[in-house]
């Protein structure tokens, strides 16, 4: 039995909140279990130099814990300053939202993404793409209804997929989904994958934690991430209604 009695192939308990802020045009509070992240999206009407006059827009991200989302308290980042693992996984939902966004399609326009940790118990970085990609539709289509001297593609040309994320581990020599902060401290292999809704690859991530695995242990760590990127979909639909941007 699983520390929350969750069966192994179980979702901990998922939920988006819209329109948690009132300044950016996507804000969205998920929470995975007692993981709890706000990620919002705004929007920049240019280009970083490298893009300027390539009619090609940008997406970046980034990525925080806030100093009470933890046990004890975690120090924010000074003067620029990023700790390694922020960069890593701020990095990861960069080019994962990236990976089904136009951006021929986008013009020149800069997406940024931010993520904000207010709780953190495990998955914190696959919460951050899950709840980004929302906050992403929702900029998107508060861009649509306004007037801009560039023009904005429709929005189902610009994304060109859904994207969903999920953490599998080995606790115990046991396959379990969507690991909490103490199986995931003690797992001995940890894995993150991130897929479209079409079911395309985007990344895995896997590492043995002083341990190895096999063939048939990562087989089954997989079959349990793609099935649960289906249902993480299903709720991002739930999720945005009538907004949702693709057949």
């Amino acid at each position: 039995m699983r520390i929350d009695g969750r069966k192994a192939n179980e979702l901990r308990p998922l939920r988006f909140k819209r329109n948690f802020t009132k300044q950016a045009p996507g804000s969205v509070l998920v929470s995975s279990g007692k993981t709890t992240v706000l990620c919002t999206c705004t929007i920049d009407q240019s280009v970083p130099p490298f893009l300027l006059g390539k009619g090609k827009g940008w997406l970046s991200a980034e990525y925080s814990m806030l100093p009470g989302s933890t046990g004890n308290r975690k120090s924010r980042d000074r003067s620029g300053k990023v700790d390694g693992r922020s960069v890593e996984i701020q990095r990861l939902i960069g080019r994962s939202l990236r990976a089904i966004i136009n951006l021929e399609k986008l013009g020149e326009r800069t997406l940024w993404i931010d993520c904000d940790v207010l709780d953190a118990d495990g998955g914190t970085r696959t919460a951050s793409i899950n709840g980004a990609f929302v906050a992403l539709v929702d900029a998107l289509r508060s861009l649509e209804k306004k007037h801009s001297n560039k023009p904005l593609a429709p929005i189902h040309e610009i994304l060109k997929d859904s994207i969903a994320a999920i953490s599998m581990g080995i606790v115990d020599d046991k396959v379990l989904l969507d690991l909490c902060y103490e199986e995931d401290s003690g797992a001995e292999v940890d894995s993150n994958l991130v897929m479209t809704g079409s079911g395309k690859f985007i990344e895995i991530q896997a590492s043995g934690e002083e341990s190895v695995f096999d063939q048939k242990q990562l087989d089954s760590m997989l079959k349990l991430g793609k099935q649960a990127i289906g249902e993480i979909k299903l709720e991002q639909m739930k999720a945005l209604g009538s907004n949702w941007p693709l057949d």
